[in-house]
């Protein structure tokens, strides 16, 4: 395939800002794709698909006019470049723009993927559902799933920036379903990262299916959690579901700017405890959310959204810094070409702090542990969450005792963040895809240990739980 020239992707920026506009930009896309699925023992689903295109958008005056072609001749993209402009305002004619590019990143693409046979890929998926067949009878359903992308970026913006990026995902994941004739439970474990297939080198398809069926049994035979208000801690290993939904998405410049979140306005306010610090880094070799520039050709740069306790900053996008006035954070992201980016989060996570994990656990006479979190809600105009715990156990005297099921956390961010008055030294990465405006994106959270000295707890109506 012939990629757009960087040539042509100058002119067609220079046609877009004919009648005038704050910012232009030009988006080629080539991506690649595998999936493959295994259930009941054998392969039941494999594709894999190929598309490439081009997004084209013109901000003028806070308004954004957006294009796609899949035809890359230069009479296609230059036609919707001047309709664009037209659309837009008076043209008035073709400013003078040069591109010069921008520095390489320093994130190694690693292994091309389509080098790799199918049946190689397949045997992966193949040894995890077959590694529990005779597991256990309660295992009704296992299912193993592997995805790898390769997408190659290229884009100028009226900046005069040119910029390339290659990016190689890697996923796989089980999901098993346990049954005991009356209740269902569900186990599941993903692992993945940017890498290609170095992703899956030295990996155990094994051993993440075990984790998923363990999961899954434990929980079937776990009792109900108790309800009411009670001391939580959050392990490293619960993924960070807690930071990317009760605080990440709230700060999101287009969410702040609109008036969508509670953390509107409240740069350099205490918004959590001293103890807890969260960035959003998309430079961390080897995680999902990690890239080399952001969908609008920023840099890729580590940046601290709370510091101590204290509010720094919102990740933004280039709408939202010519709208609010604030620096861009390279947090501009998009599904595709055929979408326009929107600030999102990349690797986001609470930082390290001071405690031993075991001293955590040690100091709750009773609680709740939460081994592994599940899917949420969450209200960002409010702050308000309901999430799901789908790995939890009781804590008595200072360890873990009995697992229970059923248990979700509900609270408010930063009522909950400021809370927080032990923070682990120890820090726990999770993977998935994250969803917002019709758009996914691969994304990382982490935090370290967590001591939540109260939280409301539901699960089975006891009456009244002991503190």
């Amino acid at each position: 395939m012939k990629y757009p020239e960087p040539d042509l992707m100058q002119e067609t920026v220079a046609a877009l800002m004919s009648s005038g506009g704050e910012y232009a930009d030009v988006y080629f896309q080539d991506v690649a794709a595998t999936h493959l699925e295994a259930e009941s023992g054998r392969l039941e689903r494999a594709s894999r698909v190929r598309e490439a295109g081009i997004g084209l958008r013109l901000i003028r005056e806070g308004v954004t006019h957006f294009g796609t072609a899949v035809d890359l001749s230069a009479e296609s993209l230059l036609g919707l470049a001047s309709r664009l402009a037209s659309g837009a305002g008076k043209v008035m004619g073709r400013p003078g723009i040069q591109l010069s590019h921008v520095p390489e990143g320093v994130l190694p693409p690693g292994e091309d993927p389509s080098t790799i046979t199918p049946g190689e890929k397949g045997r992966l998926v193949m040894r995890a559902v077959e590694s529990l067949i005779g597991y256990d009878k309660r295992l009704v359903q296992v299912k193993a799933v592997y995805r790898d992308s390769s997408a190659f970026i290229r884009i100028a913006n009226s900046e005069g920036s040119l910029c390339e990026d290659l990016r190689r995902y890697g996923v796989f994941l089980v999901q098993v379903v346990a049954s005991d004739g009356g209740r269902f439970q569900v186990g599941y474990e993903p692992v993945g990262g940017i890498g290609g297939y170095d992703v899956f080198r030295g990996f155990n398809p094994e051993e993440v299916a075990g984790i998923a069926a363990k999961r899954a049994l434990i929980m079937l035979e776990a009792p109900e959690a108790p309800s009411g208000r009670m001391t939580v801690v959050l392990s490293s290993e619960a993924g960070g579901t807690m930071v990317h939904e009760a605080v990440g998405h709230g700060l999101e410049a287009d969410l702040t700017g609109q008036g969508l979140s509670v953390y509107m306005g409240k740069t350099g306010e205490m918004v959590a405890s001293p103890l807890i610090t969260v960035v959003d880094d998309p430079t961390l070799p080897g995680k999902r959310g990690s890239y080399n520039v952001d969908d609008e050709g920023t840099p890729a740069a580590r940046t601290v959204l709370v510091e101590k306790g204290v509010l720094v900053r919102y990740m933004s996008d280039r709408l939202s810094s010519l709208r609010d006035g604030i620096g861009l954070t390279g947090n501009g992201r998009r599904q595709s070409f055929r979408h326009c980016p929107i600030p999102r989060m990349s690797n986001t996570m609470i930082e390290p702090g001071g405690h031993d994990p075991g001293d955590i656990l040690r100091s709750v006479d009773h609680g709740l542990f939460v081994r592994k979190m599940g899917g949420g809600q969450v209200n960002t105009v409010t702050g308000d969450f309901v999430f799901e715990v789908s790995e939890g156990s009781m804590i008595r005297g200072g360890e873990i005792a009995e697992a229970v099921r059923g248990a979700t956390l509900a609270g408010n961010g930063p009522e909950v963040l400021k809370s927080v008055d032990m923070v682990g030294n120890d820090l726990g990465f999770g993977i998935g895809t994250c969803g917002k405006e019709g758009q996914g994106v691969p994304v990382s959270d982490a935090q370290p240990t967590l001591r939540i000295p109260e939280m409301v707890v539901g699960g089975r109506d006891t009456g009244s739980v002991r503190p």
